[in-house]
Formats: C-alpha cells, structure tokens, sequence
C-alpha cells in the first residue's frame, strides 16, 4: 500500500493540479466536493487502466500479484469497475464512525485514527475462506501469484 500511495500521490497532484488550473481554485476548499468527485474518478481510472491492461499495477508487479476473474484471465472494464467501487464502502465507513467518534468524545486528536481505515479492507481477510478481499469476493476477482515460473535446464 506504501508503494502504491507513492504512485497515486502523482496522480492526485495531477489531476489536483489540472482541476485547480482549469477552475482558477485558489484553495482546496473551493468547490471541495466537485475536486473529491475529480479525484475518485482519476484514481479509478489509473486503477482500472493499470488492472485492464495487464491485471497488475506497477507495485503489484514488484509484488508479482496480478488480478484476475474465476477463470483466470483479466476481469472485464464492467467487472474492474465494480471492483474499483466495492473498494471504498469500508474504509468510508470506517471514517464516519471515527468522525462520529471524535464529536462524541470531543477530542479532535481522535481524528488520527483516520489513517487506520484503509486497512478496514482487510479485516475480511481473516474470515474469509480463501483469504479474500470482500471487494474481489463480491466482483468475482481474486489475486493470484504471479512469480515467473523458473525453467532448469538438464545439465549434459
């Protein structure tokens, strides 16, 4: 996850940067929730486009990870969408409840938790028969090793 934030970090600013050039936004504030809107689809697309292509980002071919369907090959645009979606249910809530959590308690240092919620994801993991994400459970995708097999050769 540390190796994909550094990439989605390049993406965020750029299409960060393009939406405040084109909107002459002079703070983060200024139309907030048309940039949020922005930004989830730029990071949909950079996921979508990575996964369609070969069904792996950059940090999961270092990783040697690649997403595939029950039959073993790149899931559809439809099913890597839907994918994309079933990301975002549990670590939204997951910043609801801590947000929630930080008005009752009215300690604004609550908030920190925040940075626990995308690790929501895997707490289904744990539970799950073949150790999958709920997200790849309910799209019908699952990741697999992708390690290079290694050929040896018979010495003569």
């Amino acid at each position: 996850m540390m190796y994909e934030s550094i990439l989605l970090f390049g993406v965020i600013f750029t299409a960060g940067y393009l939406f405040d050039t084109l909107t002459q936004s002079r703070s983060g504030l200024d139309l907030r929730h048309v940039r949020q809107v922005i930004l989830f689809i730029a990071l949909g697309i950079y996921f979508v486009l990575c996964w369609r292509k070969a069904g792996q980002t950059l940090p999961m071919k270092t990783w040697h990870m690649r997403l595939v369907n029950e039959q073993g090959q790149i899931p559809a645009l439809g099913t890597l969408l839907l994918r994309y979606i079933l990301l975002w249910p549990l670590p939204l809530l997951g910043a609801l409840l801590i947000q929630l959590l930080s008005g009752y308690t009215g300690y604004a240092s609550t908030d920190l938790l925040i940075v626990f919620t995308p690790f929501l994801n895997f707490i289904w993991t744990w539970f799950d028969k073949d150790q999958q994400f709920l997200h790849d459970r309910l799209s019908k995708t699952r990741l697999i090793d992708a390690r290079p097999t290694r050929v040896t050769s018979a010495a003569t």
